[in-house]
Order: structure tokens, then sequence, then C-alpha cells
């Protein structure tokens, strides 16, 4: 099976390496996006294999190119796999590939609102089916939500700040635009310096549009029960937030400030996390914030 992605799979090669224990097994792709790391699994598993893909947004599920009679594609959010799995019926799965980014097609199309380079309608919706939007968010969260969102999601020291001005400005007229958005902040300083407030920003914006940090908290807990002894898992992260719960989930069994388990279900694959090459930052610019980290069902 050869077909070229629309976008390119971060750390490919590294988080399908050591995710195969049993080449006859069941496995999940929670996160479909462009199929690459789909289709690289698919190389790796034999005929009796059976490859389980997730995704929640539309664009992705039209694109896919992947026919393969081992290969099974749902249109849901990870956070709901063992409804998928009991549909099939299915109790244990082999091994759990997570990536948690979006894909150049939604960073690309300005009419997905999820970048800040351009003057497009602010949306941020990766799946086009919910009705709450980043123009909800800005327009309609309290104050003090606001402000929360900013400093547990983009860890602004001045969230307070922040959610003044958003507040005042939405006063005057519904903010609507990336450039609406932007134009409300002055930040003084280097080019890098204003590129990563607003990414941070924009970010804090769109992990609440999709519920991001609380749908992973709840999979993670869910993969420890849908997994078999010696299976794997694998999540790609990209920002500290994600990569924090991963890491302490995975070697102290602590999600949502408790230890949730007698025993840790984890072991840790890699002590250190592993990020991209060198050679993978050029050829994809995109990848630099890429963090993989690698853990067994004990």
């Amino acid at each position: 099976m050869n077909f070229k992605y629309y976008h390119k799979p971060v750390l490919l090669e590294e988080s399908i390496e050591n995710l195969i224990t049993d080449p006859n097994g069941i496995y999940v792709d929670t996160t479909l996006g462009g199929g690459g790391h789909s289709d690289a699994i698919l190389k790796k598993l034999n005929q009796k294999a059976t490859l389980i893909a997730l995704d929640q947004d539309q664009e992705s599920i039209k694109r896919n190119l992947i026919i393969d009679k081992r290969f099974h594609l749902f249109h849901k959010n990870f956070i709901h796999i063992r409804d998928i799995l009991n549909q099939n019926r299915i109790d244990k799965v082999s091994g759990i590939l997570v990536d948690l980014g979006f894909s150049s097609l939604q960073i690309d199309n300005p009419k997905r609102g999820f970048s800040n380079q351009s003057n497009c309608i602010l949306d941020m919706r990766m799946n086009q089916e919910s009705l709450y939007s980043a123009q909800n968010v800005l327009n309609e969260c309290s104050k003090k939500e606001l402000f929360h969102i900013f400093y547990e999601y983009g860890e602004f020291k001045n969230a307070k700040k922040i959610a003044e001005k958003i507040f005042k400005m939405r006063l005057k007229k519904n903010i609507k635009t990336a450039l609406d958005l932007i134009h409300l902040f002055f930040i003084k300083g280097s080019f890098k310096k204003r590129k990563r407030f607003f990414s941070r920003l924009f970010q804090s914006i769109r992990i609440e549009v999709n519920n991001e940090i609380n749908i992973l908290k709840g999979f993670l807990l869910e993969s420890s029960k849908i997994l078999l002894k010696g299976g794997r898992i694998s999540v790609i992260s990209y920002h500290s937030i994600e990569d924090r719960i991963i890491k302490y989930f995975f070697k102290k069994g602590i999600i949502i400030n408790k230890i949730n388990f007698e025993t840790l279900p984890f072991k840790m694959i890699h002590k250190k996390v592993i990020k991209p090459s060198f050679q993978e930052i050029t050829s994809n610019p995109r990848s630099r914030s890429a963090k993989l980290r690698i853990a067994e069902k004990t």
C-alpha cells in the first residue's frame, strides 16, 4: 500500500518501532489524520491482524485512502474507544497509537479557523458537528472562565489581564476573526516572542473548544483497561501540558492530581522522552515541538 500523505506523520518510525509486539494482534490508531501512521502499522502486521482507526474530523474520514480488509475506520473521538471495541466484540487490544497533534489540512484551511496567520473566522472545532467554537469561548465565557483557560491551557502568568482585555473588547463588538483577537494585544520584543505569545493564546482556546485535556485524561485511564498485558501505547504530544500528564501517568499512575492505582499499570519503554531528529525537523518544521512516550501494560 503506497499513497501520498497530505499530512506528514510525525515521529513515524519511532512511534511504530516499539509498538508492535504481536503481528497478529489488534491495534488502534486513535487519530487517523492523513493516514500515515495507520499505513505504517499495517505494513508491520500479518494478514490475521486488525487495525481500528478513529478520527473525529470529517475531512480526515472523507480523505482516507487506505483500503485494506484489516482496516476499520470510525468517525469518533478516541474517548469513545470502549464503545467502538464493544460494537466489534473486542475486549482487549495489543497496542494503541495516539497522535495529539492536528493536521496540515486543518491548520492550512482558513475556513477551519485554527491559524493565527490569516484573517480567518475563529472556529477551531476538530469535530465540525460540535456546536461549541472559538467564538463561543471568546464571546460567552465569563471573565473567571477565560482566566482559567489562559492560565491552565496557555500557562500565562498574566492570564487575568488577557481575560480582562477580551472581556472589555466583546462589550463593544463580538470577536469573530483571528485579527480581531491579535489586534487586542501589543507584544513588545522580538518576532519570536510575539509568535510564542499568540501560539499559546490560540492553543489555549483550541484546547477549551475541543475539551482536549479532559479527554486525554479520560482516555489514558481507559487505555489501562483495554490493553492486554504486555501491550503497548505510543503517545505523541505537542506541548508541555499534555506531555506532563502523559509522563506522570506512565511513571507514577497519577492523573487528576491523585494516584489512581494500587500498582502501576505501565512501565516506560524508554527512560527519556523521544524527540524528532534534526533531519525530521528540517523536512517538517511543524514536528519540532513533538514528544513521544511509549509504555507497556504491566
